[in-house]
């Protein structure tokens, strides 16, 4: 049995993505990369999967499995008596016993659709899965990541965000199957879910050797974004690229933009309630325009803990994959003699819109996050290409929340109908100024 950690990268060519390959190259004798999976860039694909061996591959756009790059990624999983592709329609689910069967003759697998990428995490050989999929479409892979037992690194933040609810009662599953197996650590969390934002990996770490009811309040950190002390008339002809810059984060676009609305804040706000059981009134934001503090735990002494360092993602990614240990730090540390000076500000949410209608979707909940989610995902894409304006998206989510029907949370497909039906009520909105 294999001593490094097992690992499959699910959006493998995104900024996650390609920080978490980094920190498997920085420690290949910890960990080893046994699945990879990709939304179009099926080329970095390839590429990646020379570099590290990987023989188990899936790209979700099924367009893509008749261009020449398909059989080039075809070639890199052949072995023994030849790869095996997955050929069944969207939806339908494998045989577990005909998958197990595959692996077991050591073929590789190559897979093209939304249900190729969730398939790996399936994977017998996976000890943890990287969600790092943009959007809604991870929920589906994080709720089978642990319904397989799997140790489940987050960055996917609409998993909790729109299934919250589904996802956390798994984790205590998983978590309670690990403490009984004996492969939990001797003390602190069991670790079936290791958050990997900043933020909440900040909180999970000052958490640690505390007791939950003796936390009075959590404290959301926040950069501000580029448009940090701008009013809303400062923000009517905000371009794409002008909230694409963002001051102190390197991220993919509909994060970059998620931050500048403050929407990425509303929706950690939703995160920490799932992951840390609080409510939502000792959730507090805090901007921190130096992005040097990633977040902090008050507690009920007046105590403070505060969780500094480089603003580096392959921080908090390392020690979601190292968890209970540490290892050797992947970047330069933070030199406190050079800091200079912190400071702190209230969230403005009368400008920035969308952390108050998170927030207040998070405290309706049952399924007005999802729907919360949907819309913005959909007034964003539209934003940056040029379809609809910057403060149209808080607009439109505002819009598509008012006309939900809010349920309680009772399945993935009653979320994923919810989430169709708030993409297209957000599209038409959007059409229709």
């Amino acid at each position: 049995m294999s001593s490094k950690k097992r690992i499959v990268v699910l959006g493998s060519t995104g900024s996650i993505g390609t920080q978490t390959l980094d920190v498997v190259r920085r420690h290949a004798d910890k960990l080893e990369i046994v699945g990879l999976a990709v939304g179009t860039r099926a080329g970095d694909l390839l590429a990646q999967a020379r570099e590290f061996g990987v023989r188990h591959l899936a790209v979700g756009d099924e367009r893509l499995r008749g261009e020449l790059v398909a059989d080039e990624l075809r070639a890199q999983v052949r072995g023994g008596a030849g790869a095996v592709e997955a050929a069944r329609p969207s939806g339908v689910s494998s045989s577990l016993g005909e998958a197990l069967a595959r692996r077991a003759t050591g073929e590789g697998s190559l897979g093209f659709g939304a249900h190729a990428v969730v398939d790996l995490v399936r994977l017998p050989e996976v000890d943890v899965v990287v969600n790092a999929l943009v959007g809604a479409a991870g929920l589906r892979a994080s709720y089978e990541t642990l319904a397989a037992g799997k140790v489940l690194a987050l960055a996917n933040k609409e998993s909790l965000v729109v299934g919250g609810d589904l996802i956390m009662p798994l984790v205590a599953q998983v978590d309670a199957q690990r403490r009984a197996a004996g492969t939990a650590p001797g003390a602190g969390p069991a670790g079936a879910l290791m958050p990997i934002d900043s933020e909440h990996g900040a909180i999970y770490q000052c958490l640690l050797g505390e007791q939950p009811r003796e936390v009075s309040r959590l404290w959301v950190t926040a950069s501000g974004g580029p448009f940090r002390g701008r009013t809303r008339a400062d923000l009517v002809d905000i371009t794409p690229a002008q909230a694409l810059a963002h001051p102190t984060w390197n991220m993919g676009a509909k994060i970059s933009i998620d931050s500048s609305t403050l929407m990425n804040k509303g929706l950690e706000v939703i995160e920490a309630h799932h992951l840390f059981a609080m409510p939502y009134d000792r959730i507090s934001v805090v901007v921190q325009p130096q992005s040097a503090i990633h977040s902090m735990v008050e507690f009920a002494d007046g105590s403070v803990k505060a969780h500094l360092g480089t603003t580096d993602m392959r921080i908090p990614i390392q020690f979601a994959l190292s968890y209970p240990d540490r290892w050797d730090a992947p970047v330069q540390p933070l030199d406190f003699t050079k800091m200079g000076s912190l400071e702190f500000a209230p969230a403005d949410t009368d400008t920035f819109r969308c952390l108050a209608l998170a927030r207040a979707a998070g405290e309706r909940g049952g399924t007005l996050p999802c729907a919360m989610n949907a819309a913005n995902e959909v007034a964003v894409a539209a934003f940056l290409a040029e379809e609809g304006s910057y403060l149209g998206i808080a607009a439109c989510v505002e819009a598509v929340m008012d006309a939900c029907d809010v349920q309680r949370v009772e399945s993935l497909d009653q979320l994923e109908a919810v989430d169709a039906w708030a993409r297209a009520e957000a599209r038409m909105r959007i059409a229709a100024r």
